[in-house]
């Protein structure tokens, strides 16, 4: 990841998550925009300050094709809290 955002502008990039929970979604945010929150991974203290989106959010789901997205993710978003994942994502997001 680190390699592939140094050969990019940060406007060239986003990093779309299709994590399960407030939780992980929040904690793969954090990884990429500010570093690996834990100082464990290969992005410990290596911010990409990357736009973070959820698979589930509105920004998203209306540039996939429809047909693509209900075959792909409709099912997980019945079952997955989307409201709770895309708040925490936006608050990372927000603090970019």
């Amino acid at each position: 990841m680190f390699r592939v955002a140094k050969q990019f502008n940060r406007d060239e990039l986003v990093v779309l998550l299709g994590t399960p929970n407030k939780e992980s979604s929040r904690t793969y945010a954090l990884t990429v925009t500010e570093g690996d929150p834990a100082w464990a991974g290969a992005l410990a203290g290596a911010g990409l300050y990357l736009p973070v989106y959820h698979i589930t959010e509105e920004e998203v789901k209306t540039k996939i094709n429809p047909k693509v997205y209900k075959e792909q993710v409709a099912l997980a978003e019945m079952v997955l809290d989307v409201e709770e994942i895309a708040r925490a994502v936006q608050n990372v997001r927000q603090s970019i």
